[in-house]
């Protein structure tokens, strides 16, 4: 039986997204690196990766995040934080180191319980559900540093999160009922179809530990896609990227968007979130600082303080 504990890849070395080297986790030998660097990973965008039941999502607030505080002891994490995404939009959640944004996250996708305040999803309240039930209500997301079940493979990743909307059981599989047989043949085809999106088709085969950064940051998106997910969350998917690298992911994030999903997005890299969101929430010391158009947030007085600091002598 596979080992299907996930592993952490280190997260690239803090400091300017743009001077970041890619770290690709475990070490591979030479000819396994040059077999990797052999095959084409570009994305094919043109492959329709949309589902009915996210397509037909209503329009208006998707989710909500009311006057959200989290406090840890005597730090207080998120500081009563409140916005939306709407259905169909990638929205951006911005802010400096230590600003909250992760958490912010963890609050919506089950990690953390909030001390005060609450998250609504599709009008419901979260409340204290657990991690894969939130999943299957239909939040997926990735993560900082990156999450895959090293040693299965590239296809066996996305499988797992198929999985997360099959219905059959262990005792369908057991008696080989034809439910369970339908759902395995479909889940197989929708990971495919995601690999083929994501340019990872061809590594199908492949163990998630050799493959290059790149593809391991694409893979961990295809599974989450594999979910259906009606909001797909993003931590910081272009860290360790290189300009050409962030290109193709800004053109990726927009065709998922495109095909009727909606995406909450954290970077760091600010010409990537200015060229690819519709509105952006900014977070410094775990409260809202602003929220509004890219344009709006780029010449925003306290943002650029927040990032840029402000010079003490000025008057």
């Amino acid at each position: 039986m596979p080992d299907t504990t996930p592993d952490k890849t280190p997260e690239p070395a803090k400091g300017k997204v743009e001077d970041s080297t890619p770290t690709a986790g475990p070490r591979v030998d030479d000819e396994a690196t040059e077999r990797a660097e052999a095959v084409d990973t570009t994305p094919d965008t043109s492959v329709d990766i949309s589902v009915p039941e996210v397509a037909a999502l209503p329009k208006g607030k998707l989710l909500e995040v009311d006057d959200v505080t989290l406090r840890f002891g005597g730090v207080t994490a998120l500081d009563g934080v409140s916005f939306h995404i709407n259905t169909g939009e990638i929205l951006g959640l911005i802010g400096p180191n230590g600003a909250g944004k992760t958490t912010c996250f963890n609050v919506m996708t089950g990690v953390y319980q909030p001390t005060s305040g609450g998250v609504k999803f599709m009008g419901e309240p979260l409340g204290k559900r657990k991690k894969f039930q939130i999943t299957k209500l239909g939040i997926a997301r990735t993560f900082q540093n990156i999450r895959l079940f090293h040693n299965m493979t590239a296809l066996e990743n996305v499988l797992v999160g198929a999985d997360a909307h099959h219905s059959t059981g262990m005792g369908s599989a057991l008696l080989r009922l034809p439910k369970h047989h339908a759902e395995e043949s479909e889940g197989e085809d929708r990971a495919y179809e995601l690999l083929k999106f994501m340019g990872l088709d061809k590594r199908a085969n492949e163990l998630a530990r050799n493959l290059p950064y790149g593809d391991q940051r694409r893979l961990e998106i295809a599974r989450a896609l594999a979910t259906n997910p009606k909001l797909l969350c993003l931590d910081e998917p272009a860290a360790g990227f290189n300009p050409a690298e962030k290109a193709r992911l800004m053109e990726l994030i927009q065709t998922i968007r495109d095909q009727g999903y909606t995406v909450l997005l954290i970077e760091h890299d600010m010409k990537l979130v200015m060229g690819v969101t519709d509105r952006i929430v900014v977070l410094e010391f775990g409260k809202k600082i602003a929220e509004g158009l890219p344009a709006e947030i780029q010449d925003n007085p306290a943002v650029i303080a927040a990032y840029l600091g402000v010079d003490e002598d000025a008057s």
